[in-house]
């Protein structure tokens, strides 16, 4: 039997698992409220699993891979450690205020605070950052079969889609929360094991290290000019700040026990994250020195698995980095139909009652599916899909997002503005082909409009109160002592 035929029967045997657990946690699913945020029961255990799950994705492992086998310094300093930083921020500053909320969707916050406009556009803002992200997943499918089995990347891409829609439609939070933790096993378990394999094959990391440029580690910019700088900073605030408000991650909180579970998983999934993360980052650096003629970065990993080890452990790394993301593809798509079903129906159909709302769920995840594979087909590199599909978050949602927990003036005027300025700023920014990132220049022009207009439009636009889903307020000094601050 060839690698190659190994290889797809494992991959398939993989797959009918994932879908038999979605299949089998569908019977926990009777409800909008357990199909979209698991009842609100996910134990710490589970959540901690399936926030780290859901933020390493496939496109972390081959991504972060490339970028250290090309030496892209920017790129590494985004995966892992800004997205461990967003994940860290979000423990300590907002987890546990999105679970008292009890909520099922972020732009609720919004529409809370600030009115149904801010709320529709959160909602639209995310759903389209969504499917770009999830673009950026699958094209990863592709360039796993294609690099491996000598099949057409459509046949990866569509394969991948098939399966993942299949069980998040069918099991829906507990079926992506339970296939997470799955999941989760197999991409650690092959990326340590070819991590293994590739530096005993090396002569050891102390080999690698020492064949390395001088600058090779360097984590901050090598010249201190205002542009290299600002790209730096940029690539921190584009993954460490905007992925605050990615709502496949803000799903696991909703779905927490209690507001404790919510809070310490994302510090549990913070560490993890960059213990893991560092991995394909080592592996990078390796194929750098002992193969650096290699033409095609992108398939950096596969290349090593195929290489270094066995073929049945080969297709245990293919396992592994379909595991990576299977992960994230499923809780993106069910955090997109969540918002479709909770905060744009009511767009089209007034008062929906809850079956309308759990079907239009279902049915939106094939739908944007459809949508980020055609992403998929035109994506370059995964770690730049991923920056790209949070621009619009950078430039226009993080700043009302972050007032709306934390600043008592924010109100519906300044968060508009905010919300808007910071669209037209990166718009026009990007038109201009400005030499600064185009997202970034959107951040400061929406943190200027809605702190300005805010303070100009008190009187005539008070402030509403954050609120829970019963519509109680949600105090600032309640808030404070989710830190252990006192009001």
């Amino acid at each position: 039997m060839t690698s190659e035929s190994i290889i797809l029967i494992g991959v398939s045997l993989y797959m009918a698992v994932m879908m038999l657990v979605g299949f089998l946690a569908a019977r926990g699913s009777h409800s909008l409220t357990d199909f979209v945020v698991a009842g609100r029961k996910m134990p710490l255990w589970l959540c901690s699993v399936s926030v780290f799950a859901t933020w390493f994705g496939s496109g972390v492992m081959m991504g972060a891979a490339t970028a250290a086998f090309e030496g892209d310094t920017l790129l590494m300093i985004g995966e892992p450690f800004g997205s461990a930083l967003a994940l860290f921020i979000s423990g300590m500053f907002f987890a546990r205020l999105y679970r008292r909320t009890r909520r099922l969707t972020w732009p609720e916050f919004f529409e809370a605070r600030y009115g149904k406009l801010a709320g529709v556009f959160g909602a639209v803002a995310d759903a389209v950052g969504g499917i770009i992200w999830l673009g950026g997943l699958l094209f990863t499918f592709g360039v796993l079969l294609e690099s491996l089995a000598g099949l057409p990347m459509a046949v990866g891409i569509i394969g991948g889609v098939f399966v993942v829609v299949s069980y998040t439609m069918i099991g829906g939070m507990w079926a992506v929360a339970l296939t997470d933790f799955i999941q989760m096993l197999v991409f650690v378990a092959g990326l340590i094991v070819l991590l293994i394999v590739v530096l005993q094959d090396a002569g050891g990391w102390g080999a690698v290290v020492a064949q390395m440029p001088d600058n090779a580690f360097r984590p901050i910019p090598l010249e201190h000019t205002l542009i290299n700088w600002v790209e730096y900073i940029h690539v921190w605030m584009a993954l460490g700040v905007a992925g605050l408000a990615a709502s496949s991650v803000i799903q696991r909180a909703l779905s927490a026990k209690t507001e404790g579970v919510a809070q310490n998983s994302f510090y549990i999934a913070s560490f993890a994250y960059v213990v893991i993360g560092v991995i394909p980052l080592m592996i990078g650096f390796t194929a750098s020195v002992t193969m650096p003629d290699f033409a095609n970065p992108n398939a950096i990993l596969t290349e090593l698995a195929v290489i270094h080890l066995h073929p049945v452990l080969v297709a245990v790394f293919v396992g592994a980095i379909v595991s990576a993301a299977m992960s994230s593809s499923d809780s993106i798509l069910l955090a997109i139909g969540s918002i479709i079903s909770t905060n744009l129906l009511p767009l089209v159909k007034k008062h929906p009652d809850e079956k309308l709302r759990l079907l239009v769920v279902r049915y939106s995840i094939p739908v944007c599916a459809l949508m980020a594979t055609y992403i998929a087909f035109n994506a370059d590199r995964a770690v730049q899909v991923l920056i790209d599909s949070t621009a619009v978050l950078l430039a226009s949602i993080i700043v009302p997002f972050t007032f709306c927990f934390w600043w008592p003036k924010a109100n519906r005027s300044g968060a508009l503005a905010g919300l808007f300025f910071g669209l037209a700023g990166w718009a026009t920014a990007a038109a201009l082909d400005s030499p600064y990132p185009a997202d970034f220049i959107g951040f400061f022009v929406s943190l200027s409009a809605m702190i300005v207009v805010t303070l100009l439009t008190q009187k005539t636009d008070p402030p509403r109160a954050l609120t829970d889903y019963d519509g109680n307020p949600v105090e600032l000094k309640d808030r404070l002592g989710s830190l252990g601050i006192r009001a």
